[in-house]
């Protein structure tokens, strides 16, 4: 199973690179996580899939925000699609939220202007964390 999400992955890469050039691969890499056990990093952003209801995981970013001491708390929830705004440790932080299916939120963190995927992943820990407390 693990050789045939290597190879698909590899497939998909191969792929955006012939339609789109090198710079599409730049920042793009997958390692285990929450989710559904992919994180996907593009344009600064790093980007997973939640099996949870689109509420639930809502609730949970929003405590990973009272959680870090975020201040400068915007969040903007519409149907089916959201983003919470925030500084934390004076870096600028954004979660974009966005409903898939019934049991399937996606989540983008990007924190910083160019992105930081390393604490995008910690983040994203953390709201998987909150999720299975709940």
């Amino acid at each position: 199973m693990k050789k045939k999400n290597s190879v698909l992955m590899l497939c998909s890469a191969a792929v955006v690179f012939l339609m789109t050039g090198c710079a599409a691969l730049v920042g793009i890499g997958a390692v285990a996580g929450t989710g559904t056990g992919t994180y996907l990093y593009v344009n600064g952003g790093l980007q997973s899939d939640y099996k949870y209801p689109y509420d639930t995981v809502w609730a949970a970013c929003e405590k990973t925000m009272a959680d870090m001491r975020a201040r400068d708390v915007q969040p903007l929830k519409e149907i089916g699609q959201g983003q919470i705004s925030a500084v934390i440790n004076d870096e600028k932080v954004r979660f974009d939220l966005h409903y898939k299916e019934k049991n399937v939120t996606i989540v983008t963190v990007r924190v910083g202007f160019f992105g930081n995927k390393t604490s995008s992943q910690l983040l994203h820990d953390k709201i998987g964390d909150n999720i299975s407390k709940n």
